[in-house]
C-alpha cells in the first residue's frame, strides 16, 4: 500500500509540473496564486514546483509591470518562462527543399533558411546526410553551434511512429520501417523528435494559427499529396503506430487509379500533383518544363485559358476532393477545418463547388456543417510545427527526466 502511495505521489506531482509549466507559459506573467486557481494545485505544491523550476533556469520571475507603484508593502512577484533557457531547431521536410526555424524557449524564431533537396525520393542514409547538412548549415548562417540546440524537430511526410521514432513509410525515403529519430540523434548528439508533418501544421495551427480557440478540428494539408491532422478535445489524434489521419490514401475508387503507396483508388491518386500531371500526359500529351512545379502551372495555365481537357482534370481532382472532405466530417463531425499546403495557390480545391458538393454529401443532423477555412502558411511554418514539437519533447525531458 505505501508504495502505491508514493507511486500516486509522484504521478501526480509530474502532472502537476507539465500543468504549472503550461500555466505559466500561457497566461505570463503570471503570480503563483494565480497558477494555483487555475491548475486546482494547492499553493503549497506550487510554490515548491516553481522553486524547482526557477533552479532549473526554465522560470524567471519578474515584477509585475501593472502593479499600482503607490501600493504599499512588497510588490507582487510574478513568473514567465525564461526565453534563453533553452534553443531548438524545427525542420520540414518536402521532396523538394528542407526548412529550418530556430526558436528559444518561449518560441521566438530566432533564425531560419531553406536548401533545396538534391532528389525527390532517395536513400535513407542520403536523407539523414541531408538533414543534418541543412541543419548545420542553418547554424552556421546563425552564427551557432550544434552544442546550442537542445532538440531538433522534425516534420516529414509519411506514416511516422512517434513512440519508437521510425519511419514507417514515406514518400521522399526509399527503405520503409527507418528508424531516422536514431538515425539522426546518433551524428547530431542532441535529442530529435520525429513527426508527421501534417500533425505538425495541426500543431502549429493549435498554438499560433487558426485552431487556438477549437477543441475539435482538422488540418488538411494539400501539397504533392494529402494528409490530416486531427484535434480531438485538444489533443492530437495519431492512432496506432502513427498510422492513423491518413485522409490520402482513404479509397474512393475501388480499383481506381495507382497510388504512389502502391495500392489504388487512394483520394491522393485523383489529387495530389503526380495524379494530376499523370492524367495530363495521357490526355493531353507531355507538358513542358523542367520539373513538376513548372508543368502544374503550364497546366493550370491552360485550364484557365478555357482548355477543356486541362479544366476537367481539376474538375474531377475537386469532386473527389469534395468527397474526402465529406468523409470526414461524416466520421468526425469537427467545428473546424482547415485547408493548407503549397498546392494552396491554386484554388480548384476549395472553390465554392467544392465546399457546396461537400456540405450535400454531408449527414447534417447534429447542427450545421464545419466552418471551413483556407490557411496558406508557407514551408516556414510548417517548420515551427516541428520547433514547437521539439520544444514540447525539451519540456518533457526537463520536468520529467
Amino acid at each position: 500500500m505505501n508504495n502505491e502511495r508514493t507511486y500516486q505521489f509522484s504521478d501526480n506531482r509530474e502532472s502537476g509540473k507539465k500543468a504549472v509549466f503550461v500555466a505559466i507559459r500561457q497566461n505570463a506573467p503570471i503570480a503563483r496564486i494565480d497558477i494555483a486557481k487555475q491548475t486546482g494545485l494547492s499553493p503549497a505544491t506550487v510554490t515548491s514546483i516553481t522553486a524547482e523550476m526557477i533552479t532549473k533556469g526554465l522560470i524567471e520571475e519578474v515584477t509585475n509591470p501593472n502593479q499600482n507603484a503607490a501600493r504599499r508593502g512588497r510588490p507582487r512577484v510574478d513568473l514567465q518562462v525564461r526565453s534563453d533557457a533553452h534553443l531548438v531547431a524545427g525542420m520540414k521536410l518536402t521532396d523538394k527543399y528542407a526548412t529550418v526555424v530556430i526558436v528559444d524557449f518561449v518560441g521566438n524564431r530566432v533564425a531560419e533558411f531553406s536548401n533545396p533537396s538534391p532528389a525527390a525520393f532517395q536513400p535513407a542514409e542520403d536523407t539523414r546526410d541531408f538533414l543534418q547538412e541543412t541543419l548545420l548549415m542553418a547554424l552556421d548562417d546563425a552564427g551557432l553551434t550544434i552544442k546550442a540546440l537542445s532538440g531538433v524537430g522534425i516534420g516529414l511526410p509519411g506514416v511516422i511512429d512517434t513512440d519508437t521514432g521510425l519511419v514507417r513509410w514515406s514518400p521522399t525515403i526509399m527503405e520503409r520501417d527507418v528508424p531516422l529519430q536514431q538515425m539522426l540523434h546518433d551524428v547530431l548528439g542532441v535529442a530529435v523528435f520525429i513527426e508527421n508533418d501534417a500533425n505538425l501544421v495541426a500543431l502549429a495551427e493549435q498554438r499560433f494559427g487558426l485552431g487556438t480557440k477549437a477543441r475539435n478540428f482538422i488540418v488538411i494539408t494539400i501539397e504533392q499529396g494529402v494528409g490530416m491532422g486531427i484535434v480531438i478535445d485538444g489533443k492530437i489524434y495519431r492512432g496506432t503506430g502513427g498510422g492513423g489521419a491518413e485522409l490520402g490514401h482513404t479509397k474512393v475508387h475501388l480499383d481506381g487509379a495507382l497510388c504512389r503507396c502502391g495500392q489504388r483508388g487512394c483520394l491522393e491518386a485523383y489529387v495530389g500533383d503526380y495524379a494530376l500531371l499523370r492524367e495530363a500526359s495521357t490526355t493531353m500529351g507531355p507538358l513542358s518544363g523542367a520539373n513538376p512545379e513548372q508543368q502544374m502551372q503550364l497546366l493550370m495555365k491552360e485550364a484557365q485559358s478555357g482548355n477543356q481537357t486541362a479544366l476537367s482534370i481539376f474538375q474531377r481532382a475537386g469532386r473527389m476532393f469534395s468527397m474526402g472532405l465529406a468523409n470526414v466530417v461524416n466520421i468526425f463531425a469537427p467545428e473546424l477545418i482547415i485547408l493548407s499546403g503549397e498546392r494552396l495557390q491554386y484554388d480548384f480545391l476549395y472553390d465554392d463547388d467544392v465546399i457546396a458538393s461537400m456540405k450535400q454529401s454531408i449527414v447534417q443532423v447534429a447542427g450545421p456543417p464545419p466552418e471551413v477555412r483556407v490557411h496558406k502558411w508557407g514551408d516556414r511554418m510548417w517548420a515551427m510545427g516541428a520547433a514547437t514539437y521539439a520544444l514540447e519533447g525539451v519540456i518533457d525531458l526537463e520536468l520529467h527526466g
